[in-house]
């Protein structure tokens, strides 16, 4: 079925099932359900419509279309072209990032991450499903010749999956960078990863790319999910549909449950009206499938009594990163960074090769390293561990903290505690990342982005009105626990313990934060002022049980309703140590 146009198509029109939102999960969901011929499926999509765009497509330009008016909604229509429902509908519009705006970075948890799941409550959330899952999406290319004659690459087939829709392989990379900080690692005792890509990934490792290898170009939902299925008879599309609440039988079941009947969704300056016969599926992202959820009456009812919103279901429920840059010594070697494209000539030449299967438009984000907290300074990380560990307890007696949120720091703490698993990320970007200015001519950089994967601290998203155009009030609270930054301040002070090992020591030198900044207070300043949101917005809709604050069940399905779930990043419980767009969506069957 080609693309929707107007709403018009929609009349006198029911659907088994209703997606709010063409994003990763969104069009993966739907292209599963309309495997089953008999199955009829609209889906929602804000976004308008894009043409082929080498900013989407083309690698090396991270962060290109951020901030850029023109992505702010939008839907590939030809080939290759996708911008997404979840960073496309929340109010910095980039937040939780999309599969058509992401750094390519193909990541997968460490197992104990995803076994919190089910620990919390979900029978079913584990490593083993979810291995079982992402291998499903993904169709994995060793890397080429022309990569490995410069650097090698191991994998184990075990752990990759081979016939999936998303390309993944290991892309064209800054190898030189790549190695002065995996081989540095490896002269600090630090283990390298044979294959991050079956539940270990402790270690120091080169990461693969959601990268078509025949093309170097994006593969993602948009060329997955929807393109080849688009001919599908019962695989409907409305794009420029911005959906507003979902809209609810006079009637409940004899449970007592609220049972929708369809959505309500603005296209233009008019309201519409979509109709489902079984289920509506919210795969909004992050931000926008709560705030939906919202405007439908459904949360706290001392919030939604603020914004004048009826309650008609009482449900209330309660990843950032910094950096640091090095200038890197070229006498010996011969650095290709993305610093290069600040020279429009060589930007403009590069993308032509690209088109030649040739060029630095190739290069991805490969080095990495996951490490447990330990790794900086075993009594100093100990004693902060500590320390956290007493105040939980002491406010969790109190009262201050919920016996549910307990239940998640206790898990958090299991991991901060163990020296095998990871809590430190760091990634190697080939450049000045965030430049206050452009680089020297000539100069070349690497810089080393430290993640906070595990926060302490908790945030929230609430509408604020009762007008679904307003966008809803997103406070992450950063820092509102003194622990997370600590743990930021103790990746700042590994990464520059790297200058005293080679060959980290003969190549690097601190241009940011700077030799001026010497103390913690100092770096704890930097680390402040400078840190910016990974876009990786998790929690919002919680699968937990309903007694600990959860929006949804282990099947998806919000509490207190018959047919409404949420599919998308909002439900994971707590964060994981990955840049998460690997998992498949199961048929929502049950």
């Amino acid at each position: 079925m080609p693309l929707l146009t107007t709403p018009d198509e929609l009349a006198n029109k029911t659907f088994d099932y209703i997606v709010v939102g063409a994003g990763t999960s969104g069009l993966a969901l739907a292209s599963r359900l309309t495997e089953d011929a008999g199955s009829n499926v609209l889906v929602l999509e804000a976004g308008g419509v894009h043409g082929e765009d080498s900013l989407v497509d083309v690698p090396a330009q991270l962060g290109a279309t951020f901030g850029n008016p023109k992505y702010d909604w939008g839907f590939p229509v030809v080939k290759q072209e996708h911008a997404n429902n979840s960073r496309a509908q929340l109010a910095a519009r980039q937040g939780c990032g999309s599969s058509a705006m992401n750094f390519f970075c193909w990541i997968k948890p460490p197992a104990e991450d995803v076994n919190a799941f089910e620990k919390l409550g979900n029978p079913g959330w584990n490593w083993n499903e979810f291995e079982k899952y992402s291998k499903k999406s993904e169709k994995f290319h060793p890397a080429v010749k022309e990569i490995t004659d410069k650097y090698p690459h191991t994998y184990d087939e075990n752990f990759r999956g081979t016939d999936g829709p998303i390309n993944v392989t290991d892309p064209i990379h800054a190898h030189t960078l790549d190695k002065i900080f995996i081989d540095t690692l490896g002269n600090k005792g630090i283990k390298h990863v044979t294959d991050p890509y079956g539940g270990d990934v402790t270690g120091t490792y080169l990461a693969s790319n959601n990268v078509d290898p025949k093309t170097w170009k994006r593969s993602y939902s948009a060329t997955g999910y929807w393109l080849p299925h688009q001919d599908r008879p019962n695989f409907h599309l409305l794009t420029g549909a911005h959906v507003s609440r979902v809209l609810w039988s006079d009637e409940k079941d004899a449970d007592g449950n609220l049972i929708a009947s369809g959505v309500e969704f603005i296209s233009g300056d008019k309201k519409n009206v979509a109709t489902a016969a079984k289920e509506v599926i919210l795969s909004a992202g992050a931000i926008k499938s709560p705030h939906i959820l919202e405007l439908s009456g459904v949360g706290s009812s001392e919030i939604l009594k603020k914004i004048d919103i009826p309650t008609k279901l009482e449900l209330p429920w309660k990843h950032h990163f910094a950096w640091l840059v090095y200038e890197l010594d070229t006498t010996n070697a011969d650095h290709q960074t993305l610093d290069q494209f600040a020279d429009p000539e060589f930007a403009k030449e590069s993308l032509r090769l690209h088109a030649e299967g040739k060029g630095l438009h190739r290069t991805g984000i490969t080095g990495f390293a996951f490490l447990p907290l330990s790794s900086r300074a075993p009594e100093e990380t100990a004693a902060l561990i500590d320390a956290l560990e007493k105040d939980i307890k002491a406010r969790t007696a109190s009262g201050e903290i919920s016996p549910a949120l307990a239940k998640q720091y206790e898990i958090q703490l299991s991991v901060l505690k163990d020296d095998k698993l990871p809590d430190m990320e760091f990634i190697i970007f080939p450049g000045y990342f965030m430049a206050r200015e452009p680089p020297a001519p000539g100069k070349r950089y690497i810089s080393i982005l430290t993640a906070l994967n595990h926060p302490i601290s908790r945030g929230y998203i609430h509408a604020k009105s009762n007008n679904p155009e307003d966008h809803p009030e997103i406070n992450p609270n950063y820092f509102k626990e003194n622990f997370d930054l600590k743990v930021l301040l103790e990746h700042a002070k590994f990464v520059r313990s790297l200058t005293d090992t080679e060959p980290f020591k003969s190549n690097c030198t601190e241009v940011q934060p700077g030799p001026n900044v010497t103390t913690d207070e100092q770096l704890e300043d930097y680390i402040k002022t400078t840190h910016i949101t990974t876009f990786h917005t998790a929690g919002s809709c919680s699968m937990l049980p309903r007694e600990d604050g959860g929006v949804v069940d282990p099947n998806l399905k919000v509490y207190g309703t018959k047919n409404v779930r949420v599919v998308d990043l909002s439900v994971v419980p707590l964060h994981v140590a990955a840049h998460m767009q690997t998992a498949d969506i199961i048929k929502a069957g049950n």
